[in-house]
């Protein structure tokens, strides 16, 4: 019991501090930009148009909602988190935290709480609505888990000798960046996640004009893999423009 209560104050404190960068992410994930490209460097020095950044995102959403802006959502996710520890659900943290974050967008209150938004959801879409997301989110995992065991299998089998000093540590290495590298290549699978766990759910950023409507998460795949938005989101630094978009500042996405 002290075990599980323990993992369950250390999973919440990363949570929070973890909260902020989850949130301008999810809102970059919708392709919600409310600041205009500048002109910025990258990596090499060179000065090219950007869009803003993490730290100039989160100073917007400061300069609105103030500090504790940064913080929309976190309550559901906790809900979340402490439910996942013990019984592994996280339809909360798929649904609800998302609707509450996306709602910026529109500036609405239609998720204001842990259990009026479950009412909400359910009145609006039964059930099934618990579980917006959740094949692509599930079919991300599952291809992770795999990537990862394929992964450590190859170089624990051909690259590391047991003979070789300090294997554990070399191991557990070997884990981070197999586990890095297996979330590059299954992010497509949480963007679709994200993005349908909003799509046509009543808020602004879920609906025409400002986003598609999709029938069911294949079609969501296909319409972003058209438009070379399958990696959007995925970086908060050293972000790029759209390769043939425009900016359009009354709704502050590209096009």
């Amino acid at each position: 019991m002290a075990d599980t209560c323990g993992q369950v104050l250390l999973g919440s404190g990363l949570t929070v501090l973890s909260h902020p960068l989850m949130y301008i992410k999810v809102l970059v994930q919708v392709g919600h930009e409310p600041l205009p490209p500048s002109i910025g460097r990258n990596l090499f020095g060179r000065q090219v148009y950007q869009l803003p950044g993490l730290f100039a995102y989160a100073k917007h959403i400061i300069k609105i909602d103030g500090k504790a802006g940064l913080f929309n959502g976190l309550a559901p996710r906790l809900c979340a988190g402490t439910i996942g520890t013990l019984v592994h659900s996280r339809v909360l943290q798929v649904v609800i935290t998302l609707r509450c974050m996306v709602q910026f967008i529109g500036r609405e209150t239609k998720y204001s709480g842990v259990f009026d938004s479950i009412v909400t959801v359910y009145k609006n879409e039964g059930v099934l609505g618990f579980f917006a997301g959740l094949i692509p989110r599930l079919l991300g995992d599952v291809l992770s888990l795999w990537i990862c065991n394929m992964l450590a299998h190859l170089v624990n089998t051909y690259a590391i000798d047991d003979s070789m000093s300090h294997t554990g540590e070399i191991k557990n290495c070997s884990q981070a960046v197999t586990g890095f590298f297996a979330s590059m290549l299954t992010y497509p699978f949480v963007l679709v996640s994200n993005l349908m766990a909003v799509n046509n759910c009543g808020l602004a950023g879920g609906l025409p004009p400002y986003a598609s409507i999709y029938p069911t998460w294949v079609d969501c795949w296909r319409h972003l893999s058209l438009e070379g938005n399958m990696s959007r989101g995925n970086s908060l630094f050293f972000r790029k423009l759209p390769v043939g978009k425009t900016y359009a500042t009354d709704q502050k996405r590209f096009f």
